[in-house]
């Protein structure tokens, strides 16, 4: 085992490099020479290495032919070219073949010591640097936190929470990673804390609220829809701002963010309230008003999800805009495949309107597939897990043909989640609902200060299913759990994700145009 990092150099003129090498050395590497591809290849067979200088012009082998050849022997080797060709189509093909990184002679010591460190060394001086942010940027977020007062600057804190929070990600450190938890749980608290203050008086002067689920078409769609571009409108159901910031750098090759809008999901944070009165652009009480064949309240054993399309129909036609439009919802990938094949159709609509449910499927798998809440058993995990399905889901390979053929797209969602982790007790009848984030029904018992309540639905615009309904939602991490088996539920749910009730996670919810490159 060597005691410092081990440098492989291969350059025909390595005699010219002794005050490189020597510098190297003092930077406590240590550095190995071969003045040709062949014999360097035979050493790799031997000799473990954590990084290769490759020259491109020797004899022999060039440096370009010796990169296969040091990628079958070493795969996961950093391997940096140094040449004194300028040539594009050089880099290019160095690029094709995974080089790991690119420089031009002349070349001074400082700038190997750069590549090196950001290959071998890289991971630690990241962690350091953020932890080092991270303080700085501690005290000044919990701070703020006690005089936020104003929708925008909780979209503010939250995109910072957020950037943080999959900064830290790279971070070997239970200390800071508990002291961030802490940080977020704070920030959950306060923001539930402003919610309860504002929440009814947006709902009595809409106009005053901000952006919400039955306005977001209306400010963000609509007024591109009278132009003559087709778009297309893609809802992922119960896609998390955090979850959209990991799966952007994917799309960041072929798509650029025009605008990032968070917008607050209406309560119940759920896909039967916020998702109906995105597409309807109305709040679920007119909803039931208007169009009561459309709408079925939580004691109804009905779907409550199936007259989006209809809704947006009407939605459009009240806004004076074509009520003609492509309309597919998704839940699994097999129908996926069968929508990417009607391309031309989509691309030919003037609108099309897409559904994914895989990420709220994958929240309910999480709750009761053992092996799934195994998988996603944290923020970090649960990121990850989605990040993967989306890499390898027909919603990518849709958007690239979207890209190819220069259509604008929207992307956003009904609603987020919580890791749920604190039971609340609560008593109902047995036709309250069953959500584990809110509760609506009669003769409700529990603690008023472990809850939002609105004992008037109307003045929320919710519907009520007896004359003396109420709504309770959960705020932080709580959630409801009945007296009858308690601890039996406790154990069933704690530690999965959930959504209905209030929280960042939940309510604020992104809205992004994507322009192609």
């Amino acid at each position: 085992m060597e005691d410092k990092p081990v440098i492989l150099w291969i350059d025909d003129e390595i005699d010219l490099l002794n005050s490189h090498i020597l510098f190297l050395e003092k930077q406590n590497y240590k550095v190995l020479t071969s003045t040709n591809a062949t014999d360097a290849l035979e050493l790799l067979k031997e000799r473990l290495v954590d990084l290769i200088l490759l020259d491109e012009n020797m004899p022999g082998m060039r440096g370009l032919d010796a990169l296969m050849e040091i990628k079958k022997i070493r795969p996961s080797v950093p391997v940096i070219m140094i040449t004194k060709s300028e040539e594009e189509s050089l880099m290019d093909e160095a690029i094709g073949k995974n080089i790991s990184g690119y420089l031009i002679k002349p070349v001074n010591p400082k700038q190997i010591l750069v590549q090196i460190k950001k290959h071998i060394e890289g991971t630690r001086i990241v962690s350091e640097q953020t932890i080092k942010l991270y303080l700085q940027d501690f005290n000044r977020l919990n701070q703020h936190l006690v005089y936020v007062n104003s929708f925008e600057e909780w979209v503010g804190i939250y995109k910072e929470i957020t950037s943080w929070e999959i900064n830290l990600e790279a971070v070997n450190d239970n200390v800071i990673k508990d002291n961030f938890e802490q940080l977020k749980k704070e920030a959950n608290r306060s923001f539930s804390i402003f919610v309860k203050r504002n929440y009814q008086s947006w709902m009595q002067d809409l106009s005053f609220a901000p952006i919400m689920s039955q306005n977001i078409l209306e400010k963000k769609l609509f007024p591109y829809l009278s132009d003559s571009q087709h778009t297309v409108l893609i809802l992922i159901d119960n896609l998390r701002y955090d979850h959209w910031k990991s799966i952007l750098p994917l799309l960041s090759s072929f798509y650029r963010v025009k605008e990032e809008t968070l917008f607050s999901a209406i309560l119940p944070t759920t896909t039967q309230y916020s998702r109906n009165a995105i597409f309807s652009g109305l709040m679920p009480s007119e909803i039931k008003k208007l169009y009561p064949e459309y709408w079925f309240d939580d004691d109804q054993d009905e779907h409550k999800n199936m007259y989006e399309e209809e809704l947006l129909q009407k939605h459009l036609q009240r806004h004076g805009l074509s009520p003609n439009f492509y309309f597919r919802k998704i839940f699994n990938n097999s129908f996926a495949e069968k929508v990417n094949k009607e391309i031309s159709q989509i691309a030919k609509s003037p609108l099309s309107v897409i559904i994914y449910n895989f990420i709220d499927i994958l929240s309910h798998a999480q709750t009761k597939n053992q092996m799934i809440k195994e998988l996603a058993n944290d923020e970090k995990s649960y990121r990850s897990l989605t990040l993967s399905w989306f890499k390898t889901s027909p919603i990518y390979d849709l958007l690239k043909m979207l890209a190819d053929r220069k259509i604008n797209v929207f992307i956003t969602t009904d609603h987020g989640s919580i890791k749920i982790t604190n039971p609340v007790k609560v008593k109902g009848y047995k036709e309250t609902s069953t959500n584990l984030r809110y509760k609506q029904g009669k003769a409700l018992t529990y603690d008023s200060r472990d809850v939002f309540e609105i004992d008037a639905p109307e003045k929320c615009f919710l519907p009520k299913t007896h004359v003396s309904s109420r709504y309770i939602f959960a705020t932080n991490n709580d959630y409801f759990v009945y007296q009858n088996n308690f601890s039996e539920y406790v154990k069933l749910y704690k530690n999965s994700f959930q959504h209905g009730g209030i929280s960042m996670e939940e309510m604020l919810i992104p809205f992004v145009s994507l322009i192609p490159k």
